[in-house]
């Protein structure tokens, strides 16, 4: 709640245009929870609703609390049927003009800001491509033109592979009826190729791409350097923003986070009280040359971990 809150500032702030509404995605009480998963916090809401975010209750079928990731594809089923959308995880910081993007809402893409996480592959079992062909092949998808010939055969770029951190469509109704039913049918009856492989965390960004491939989707269907570039920051945790992201995020992270009656609310939340508002934040920073990073997140997070600055 507190990142959705920083989103919502950092979206006012950098794009003052933006005529669209703002959703704050909210899961309702039920048996997919143990406790009340809806935001209390009076300061928050009033925050919230003070930059013209608007709180969309959704029920959770499917998913819940065994599988956080899931939530983001029932809460499609909740906006407006109909309504071009575009999705943003919380831990994103809007950081240009948005409303501006020529978005093509009969061609979705998602983030590319990703890494080869999915599948792991078994010495001796399948590869990529067999098992990436088996999911297409399930749902009696077209499998060759999904493929980056230009990348090596059996490395993981060669695949579709999306981050969720953002996805598009022209009716979410439909983008989430298809994800849900690709993701159950994928957890409940996988493919021979994959029965070995974990879906946990992965199966949101395991579906994603044939739910895109299905509506005629590709890879990117956005001009370079807005999403993840220019316009907005997918930072996944405040160590990592500090660690990695240009100095231009930062400035915006502190400029929407500046004013009182934001700060008032956010520094109860420690991991951005201690990094952005008691400048830990920095001492991560000076850790790193942005641009010589290493080569994976994992490393990056160990390193911060061992300077016992590690905190979500």
């Amino acid at each position: 709640m507190y990142e959705a809150l920083l989103f919502a500032a950092s979206l006012r702030q950098n794009d003052p245009d933006f005529k669209g509404r703002l959703f704050i995605a909210e899961p309702q009480p039920g048996p997919s929870w143990n406790g009340d998963p809806r935001i209390r916090h009076t300061d928050l809401l009033s925050a919230l609703a003070r930059l013209g975010a608007e709180i969309l209750p959704f029920e959770t079928v499917h998913f819940g609390q065994s599988y956080p990731y899931g939530n983001k594809i029932e809460a499609l089923k909740a906006l407006p049927e109909g309504e071009p959308f575009v999705f943003f995880d919380t831990d994103t910081l809007i950081t240009g003009p948005v409303s501006g993007v020529p978005f093509d809402f009969d061609r979705p893409c998602a983030s590319l800001k990703a890494e080869g996480t999915w599948p792991e592959i078994e010495l001796y079992g399948p590869g990529y491509g067999e098992i990436w062909k088996s999911l297409y092949d399930k749902f009696g998808l077209e499998f060759e033109s999904t493929l980056d010939l230009n990348q090596p055969d059996e490395y993981w770029k060669r695949y579709m592979y999306f981050n969720a951190g953002f996805f598009f469509y022209k009716c979410p109704k439909l983008f989430g009826e298809r994800f849900t039913q690709y993701a159950t049918e994928i957890l409940a009856d996988p493919p021979t190729e994959a029965m070995l492989q974990s879906f946990d965390p992965w199966l949101d960004q395991v579906a994603l791409p044939l739910v895109i491939h299905s509506f005629g989707g590709e890879r990117c269907t956005l001009p370079e350097n807005t999403l993840d570039g220019a316009l907005s920051c997918h930072y996944r945790t405040f160590p990592l923003l500090f660690a990695r992201e240009s100095d231009d995020v930062v400035t915006k992270l502190r400029q929407a986070s500046e004013p009182n009656w934001i700060k008032k609310v956010l520094k109860e939340y420690e991991p951005i009280k201690r990094i952005v508002y008691q400048n830990k934040g920095d001492r991560i920073r000076d850790m790193f040359d942005r641009e010589n990073l290493p080569r994976r997140e994992k490393m990056i997070r160990n390193r911060i971990k061992k300077a016992n600055m590690w905190m979500r």
